[in-house]
This record gives structure tokens, C-alpha cells and sequence, in this order.
């Protein structure tokens, strides 16, 4: 058997080689501190549960579900109006997917022909980058620089590639930077994407959990965005739903109309007591979004405090589920580092290599193990010396 050559532009996932790694120490006795994937351990509320384990246990739930229920897309609606004051047509500007990742990893495909230009931010979500790779584009990676708080200059952009490009992409809070961006950049990328006549998809998974007091809204809410792109959203880090797997693409109806036609050849749709899960999240009091959105600040700071007395200096991340730091003093490869760490302490962290050729010289600390578990990291780290 021979791969198709598209396969050629898809490596092994990082997560699955962590895993694999992961595994082969737990296989030898130790005990991993895993700080690699942002999978929260944060449940959701006993409301959602007893709604999914409810409907769960209803026969007539047990068919394709074929299109979003009418309930859903009306409740996204009065989320986002509520929300970020965002208006919504639930039947034309609204579509689930099975969390943000198969929702961006399908949804250049609606607009990109092999060999079209994306321009995408570096370091990224690795999403973004398979997504554009499966539809067979040229990827153009704009650096998010710290110089910049790391959110992308679009003047770097030069003047052909923006001619030619079909899609930008842009995320804030940002995974795995966890840069915030501000007013002035959203209003430059609606300017940006109408010159050029390019789409723009924003990835706003983690507007609810931005710390120090300071709130995220929707690119949407920017004059002129909606004729322009379309967001995605996620209920996996917000309400603790990773695994129920269910986000939505909102916005653009031309674009919304071409993905649900994709979609409507793929898939029969959200198994529907996850759907009414999503429904109970969203109607639900948010006093617990605020409780999940302290208990990552917490950690945050922890993680800060901790390894800052062991000499591994962090900033604090303005926003998402995420810590993104440069690897100590006397290492030059991520990826050498990560593993390094591992092995001599059982803390595993993400290498930034893995998220574009910006990334490197740094790591990604996902905030999802509890207060001890944090300070046992710290206290392995600076007994092992790997901190010099």
C-alpha cells in the first residue's frame, strides 16, 4: 500500500508522540506530572451532566441527528448576543462541529483549491495547520513575535502573498502564545481581509478565560467582520465538555451555507444529548465559567511563583488554559529540552517547535493539574538540576 501525498505533509501528531512517551514511562513505575495537553479536569456542572446522562439513557436519542436541533443554533444565538453583543441568525449564521478542532481542521476545504495561499500565525494551533495542509494550500506563516506580545503584524505580510491569499486565520486568546489581542488589531484585520479580499477565520476558544480582571469579546463584533470571516467557538475548556466534543462555526451565511454542504457528505451530525448538554452550558448560571475561568488564574500563578524560585523564570499569560515560556538558559532545541524533563522528572510539557518554527526555544505548560501536583513539579525540576 502507498499513501497519498498529502500524507507526506502530515507528521505524527505531538500529542501522540507525548502519549507514547508518556506511556513508556509509566510502563517503567513513574509517576508523569502531565503538563502537555489541554485536556481540563474541570468537569462540567452537575446540570450538564445529569442532562447528557438523562437524554443518554432516552432510545429515541439513538438516531443520526442529521442537522443541529433548532434549540441549539436559537440558544448559540442569545449566547452570543448576551456575550459579546453579537447578533446572530440562528438558521443562516450558525453551525455546530465536534469541537473547534474537526471544525477548523475541515473548514478550509469549502473555499481552498490545491495550491491556494493561507496565511497562518506561527507558532499556531497545530489545527490550523493539518486543516490547511489536508485542502492542499500553501501555507504562509506570519510570526507572532514577542516583541509584539505576540500577535501578528499584518504589515509583514508582503504584498504578493496578500494578494494571493484566500484565507488568514487569527486566534486570541491565543493557543499556545496565550497573547490577548487588542481593538486596533481586529479593526486592521476587517481592513486587511476587504483590501485583499480574503477570509479570515478566528479561532476564540478561550475568550472566556482571560485573567487579571481584563475580558475578551468576538471578532465578530467588529464592523464589517461578518462579511468578511466567520468564529469559531468551543464548550470544552469553558464548561469542561472536551470530550462531549461539540463547538460551532458562526457567522459569514454564504461561508456557514458551503461548510453545513460539506458537512451535511461527512457526518450525520452531533449525537443529541450532547447537543442538549450544550444547551443546559450555555442557559445555565455562569457564575461557573467565573469559578473555572479563577481556578486557571490560580494555577497560573502557582506555576509563576513555583518555578520562579527554582530559577525557570515565566511570565503570566494574559489569557487561555496555557503558560508559553522559553526553556532555560543552556538549552537550544524544545524538543531535546521537553524530553530531557521528562525523563529526569516526570514533568511533561509541549515543545514549542511542535507548533511552527517560531515556537522554538520555547515550551507550552497546559494549567491542568491541581495546586500539589503543580509544586511537586517544582520541587522534581529543581532537585534534578536540570535548571542551571
Amino acid at each position: 500500500m502507498k499513501t497519498a501525498k498529502r500524507m507526506k505533509r502530515l507528521e505524527k501528531g505531538v500529542f501522540s508522540v507525548l502519549l507514547d512517551k508518556k506511556n513508556e514511562l509509566l510502563s517503567g513505575g513513574m509517576d508523569v506530572i502531565d503538563l502537555s495537553v489541554g485536556t481540563p479536569n474541570i468537569p462540567p456542572t452537575e446540570r450538564v451532566l445529569d442532562t447528557i446522562s438523562k437524554e443518554a439513557s432516552k432510545p429515541e436519542n439513538y438516531i443520526y441527528a442529521i442537522k443541529d436541533l433548532d434549540i441549539l443554533r436559537t440558544t448559540v444565538s442569545d449566547w452570543y448576543k448576551k456575550r459579546y453583543d453579537v447578533v446572530l441568525d440562528p438558521k443562516t449564521e450558525i453551525l455546530a462541529a465536534y469541537g473547534t478542532q474537526e471544525g477548523l481542521t475541515s473548514a478550509f476545504l469549502p473555499i481552498i483549491d490545491e495550491g491556494d495561499v493561507v496565511i497562518l500565525p506561527d507558532p499556531a494551533y497545530p489545527a490550523f495547520t493539518i486543516g490547511a495542509a489536508i485542502a492542499g494550500a500553501e501555507i504562509f506563516s506570519l510570526p507572532q513575535r514577542e516583541e509584539n506580545n505576540y500577535v501578528m503584524d499584518l504589515k509583514e505580510i508582503p504584498e504578493d502573498i496578500a494578494q494571493k491569499a484566500k484565507i488568514i486565520v487569527a486566534s486570541y486568546p491565543n493557543n499556545p502564545t496565550t497573547a490577548v489581542a487588542d481593538d486596533d488589531f481586529y479593526i486592521e484585520l476587517v481592513e486587511f481581509a476587504k483590501k485583499y479580499n480574503v477570509f479570515v477565520f478566528h479561532d476564540n476558544a478561550y475568550s472566556e478565560l482571560v485573567f487579571d480582571g481584563k475580558t475578551c469579546g468576538s471578532f465578530l463584533a467588529f464592523e464589517g467582520a461578518k462579511e468578511v470571516g466567520v468564529e469559531f467557538n468551543s464548550l470544552s475548556k469553558t464548561y469542561g465538555m472536551a470530550g462531549a466534543r461539540v463547538g460551532f462555526c458562526v457567522g459569514n451565511s454564504e461561508y456557514i451555507e458551503a461548510f453545513a454542504n460539506l458537512k451535511s457528505n461527512t457526518n450525520f451530525g452531533i449525537f443529541l444529548p450532547v447537543q442538549k448538554g450544550a444547551i443546559e452550558a450555555l442557559i445555565q448560571d455562569q457564575k461557573c465559567v467565573r469559578e473555572t475561568c479563577r481556578a486557571y488564574e490560580k494555577r497560573r500563578d502557582l506555576i509563576v511563583a513555583s518555578f520562579g524560585e527554582i530559577g525557570w523564570e515565566i511570565k503570566k499569560s494574559k489569557g487561555s488554559m496555557f503558560v508559553w515560556t522559553k526553556i532555560p538558559k543552556g538549552y537550544t532545541d524544545s524538543f531535546d529540552f521537553a524530553m530531557q524533563l521528562v525523563e529526569k522528572t516526570g514533568v511533561l510539557v509541549v515543545p514549542g517547535i511542535s507548533f511552527g518554527k517560531a515556537g522554538e526555544g520555547h515550551v507550552r505548560m497546559a494549567l491542568v493539574e491541581n495546586e500539589d501536583r503543580i509544586l511537586l513539579a517544582a520541587k522534581r525540576i529543581k532537585e534534578s538540576g536540570i535548571i542551571k
